[in-house]
């Protein structure tokens, strides 16, 4: 079998888009998770100041938890890639956008409705995401707009998944769990689950290209 150092641009694609769980697709998953999780950790541990007070293994754990979100956001993405670089290095780019949309997101995530102040705002210490100056960074109608596509989003969710499909996609994404809990969960392994969550995200995301939602729009409009 060919080493993840040997593949071409041409070999990744391949090797990743093959139906199935085949052997040669098992193992390109996996390199490409080991590689993603590499970078993800060095990422991290060494460019993140603010996780300087993480052990290794926490660390650890959080790079493996992007690296399996990143490698599923890739198998999604794999038409979108033009070959303009180096495919690892494209995936990586994804990664690192995976981990750093999580750690904002957990940034908010760990206030409970507690903290809020009295007008329902964040306090002030972790607002500086949001604001410049005081000055908040984004106008009402991108709000509402956030809120429409989060409908829309909801709405897809609910009505074009599986049964199957939806109870992975919540235990990975709304319950936060690991994989192989997942996999156990759902008595299948971590490959099958894999294949069972790119179809879902596949046909929410051909889905919502068809009533005009493209996920870059989407990603850029909760990421700006």
């Amino acid at each position: 079998m060919i080493s993840m150092a040997e593949r071409t641009n041409a070999q990744w694609v391949e090797a990743l888009g093959e139906d199935g769980a085949s052997a040669t697709r098992n193992q390109a998953i996996e390199e490409l998770r080991t590689r993603l999780q590499r970078g993800i950790y060095y990422y991290l541990s060494r460019e993140r100041s603010d996780l300087s007070d993480l052990s290794s293994e926490e660390i650890t754990q959080m790079a493996q938890d992007f690296a399996q979100d990143a490698t599923l956001r890739v198998l999604d993405n794999l038409g979108s890639f033009r070959g303009d670089s180096q495919f690892t290095t494209w995936a990586m780019k994804v990664a690192m956008r995976v981990a750093i949309s999580e750690m904002r997101r957990a940034r908010y995530k760990d206030y409970s409705l507690d903290t809020l102040t009295e007008n329902g705002d964040l306090p002030a210490s972790v607002q500086t995401a949001a604001t410049v100056g005081g000055t908040p960074i984004e106008r009402p109608e991108t709000v509402i707009e956030q809120e429409d596509v989060l409908g829309k989003v909801t709405a897809a969710f609910n009505n074009i998944l599986t049964p199957r499909q939806r109870a992975a996609m919540e235990a990975l994404i709304v319950d936060d769990l690991p994989i192989e809990e997942v996999a156990e969960r759902l008595g299948t392994n971590r490959n099958a689950l894999y294949k069972l969550i790119h179809d879902a995200r596949k046909k929410l995301r051909d889905y919502l290209e068809d009533t005009g939602l493209s996920p870059d729009y989407i990603l850029g409009l909760f990421e700006k």
